[in-house]
């Protein structure tokens, strides 16, 4: 494991302390995708990608206020959630008392389970990658606790890439500028100040998969790893997410990332933080 220098702890703190923040409205972002469409389409995409059996046992790592968690819990399966925030498990265990859904919840970083090796034959996630100190190391704990034929199935985006790429920053400046022009009245509860986006950005240059190119650094670790890369969908578009939310956040859109777990070449030692 590596030493948790000052600075390490400062980047959690800084994530912990914003997801804190958001715990509120994220939470009831989460809401309104279980009352409408979202809930299925979600629910089919993930479960398209899924081992078949009948009741599978899930791990949603990130679970934030349970969306994906509380989801797959009411679709019959045996879930388990984790989140690094509390606030964020206090609202999941709200909002799954709520639906009367039946999840384990944990507050447990995502890049060290407490689980035994193959407890899992799927780990879900969204959004939760891009802001991991240890990203590769994570891959490789959902890998060792997946059970052989067991898949990862996740979502994730660029969010911060225009840091780095300047040509993807005039893209994303002139998207946002059209969008504002097509929808000025628009107005999201989720919207974040400028100096909040400014903090994000900061935190953002610290962590390791801002400039990277993704989903194509997640292929390049998965299949050193030794997981079968079985799909990439680069845009999984307005047909799973809210219309507006998908054209406002262009250029940039969340892909999806599945993958199995092949018995036959995964490595037995694991990669240590």
């Amino acid at each position: 494991m590596k030493n948790n220098t000052a600075e390490q702890t400062t980047i959690l703190e800084d994530l912990t302390s914003y997801w804190t923040d958001r715990a509120h409205s994220y939470s009831a972002q989460n809401l309104a995708e279980m009352n409408d469409w979202r809930r299925q389409a979600w629910r089919k995409l993930i479960l398209k990608h899924a081992p078949e059996k009948e009741c599978l046992r899930i791990l949603d790592v990130g679970t934030g206020p349970g969306f994906f968690a509380i989801n797959l819990a009411l679709a019959g399966h045996e879930v388990t959630a984790v989140d690094v925030t509390e606030h964020m498990i206090w609202h999941a265990r709200q909002n799954a008392e709520s639906y009367g859904a039946n999840v384990t919840f944990l507050v447990q970083r995502g890049e060290f389970l407490p689980f035994e090796d193959g407890s899992f034959d799927l780990i879900v996630s969204r959004n939760v990658i891009w802001n991991l100190e240890y990203p590769e190391e994570a891959l490789a704990e959902w890998a060792h606790v997946l059970a052989p034929g067991g898949r990862m199935v996740y979502f994730d985006a660029n969010w911060y890439l225009y840091l780095y790429d300047e040509e993807l920053r005039a893209k994303k400046e002139a998207a946002a500028a059209a969008f504002q022009t097509r929808h000025s009245s628009y107005h999201s509860a989720n919207s974040l100040s400028s100096q909040r986006i400014r903090e994000l950005e900061q935190t953002a240059y610290a962590l390791p998969l801002s400039s990277k190119k993704r989903p194509e650094w997640d292929c390049e670790i998965l299949r050193k790893l030794g997981m079968d890369v079985v799909q990439i969908v680069d845009d999984i578009g307005p047909g799973v997410q809210d219309p507006i939310e998908w054209e406002r956040d262009a250029p940039v859109h969340t892909f999806m990332v599945c993958a199995e777990k092949c018995a036959s070449s995964y490595p037995k030692e694991k990669v240590e933080a």
